[in-house]
């Protein structure tokens, strides 16, 4: 190889490298930046979380001017020069034995460097390119078992003599179908609920009034849902649909509680989707 194709090798490298470090992160500092400025960061993170990813992008971002500031390769430059002298003077030739050896090694590193380069940048570009969107229905049904009054992200809701209910949504209702002691202490209380429909399963005039909740982030979502007795409702509301539920709870002659609506609107998917 000779001195200036050597050159033009070092120099894709060190643009290569740069690209995978500087580069992909700025792209997802500036996702990170956009979707916190449209208010869609919420669809991945809890709200509570969201200044520290601000916070990161920035300082990230204040990296990347600083290391482009850099000349090029100078990342790699420090010790790459150590040791190469005793190759070029080895009297029994193993330093042309080994040449072909590490070619091959830099061939090889260089393949794998541009599959994962090509990968991160598919990754990055999807994060800025593709829209945001809410966790489906779909991932709630498969997530919870038809049929199950399921509660995910309330469980450390008090539930004592004096609850008071009326900050709670379809999260913390859940908690209170699935373990409360008591059911006919909440008999008579009204609720005002907002969530997507899903099937029950068995019954045909109850439905499901489901809601995402996370703790963190959408990667430890889980869905908490509570039964709603809606006469005919599949002939009225598909699976998914968003609705917002006024109307009372009420306990069944076997101990259950469900939600007996007195209106039930359909709206449009609301801004922040999940429950906290």
């Amino acid at each position: 190889m000779s001195h200036s194709d050597d050159a033009a090798s070092s120099r894709a490298g060190s643009l290569g490298a740069r690209w995978l470090g500087a580069g992909l992160a700025a792209l997802l500092a500036i996702a990170t930046l956009v979707l916190a400025a449209t208010g869609q960061l919420i669809l991945y993170i809890s709200p509570e979380t969201v200044w520290f990813a601000v916070a990161a992008a920035i300082v990230t971002l204040i990296g990347v001017v600083w290391s482009c500031a850099l000349p090029l390769g100078a990342e790699q430059d420090h010790g790459h020069d150590h040791g190469a002298a005793p190759a070029a003077h080895d009297d029994h030739g193993h330093g042309h034995a080994r040449a072909p050896r590490r070619s091959a090694r830099r061939v090889v590193g260089i393949a794998l460097a541009a599959t994962g380069g090509v990968i991160a940048t598919a990754v990055a570009a999807g994060a800025l390119l593709l829209p945001p969107a809410a966790l489906s229905v779909d991932m709630a049904m498969q997530r919870a078992p038809v049929g199950n009054v399921l509660f995910a992200g309330a469980d450390s809701v008090a539930l004592g003599a004096n609850t008071d209910t009326s900050t709670f949504g379809v999260g913390g209702w859940a908690s209170v179908f699935a373990t409360g002691a008591r059911p006919e202490k909440y008999d008579g209380t009204t609720v005002t609920l907002t969530g997507f429909l899903t099937p029950d399963g068995s019954a045909t005039d109850q439905a499901h009034l489901t809601r995402m909740v996370i703790t963190h982030c959408v990667i430890d979502a889980q869905p908490a849902s509570v039964p709603v007795q809606i006469s005919g409702w599949k002939g009225q509301y598909a699976v998914g649909d968003w609705v917002q539920v006024k109307g009372t709870v009420r306990t069944s002659a076997d101990g259950k509680l469900s939600v007996v609506p007195a209106t039930v609107s359909k709206i449009s998917q609301p801004k922040d989707p999940y429950e906290h």
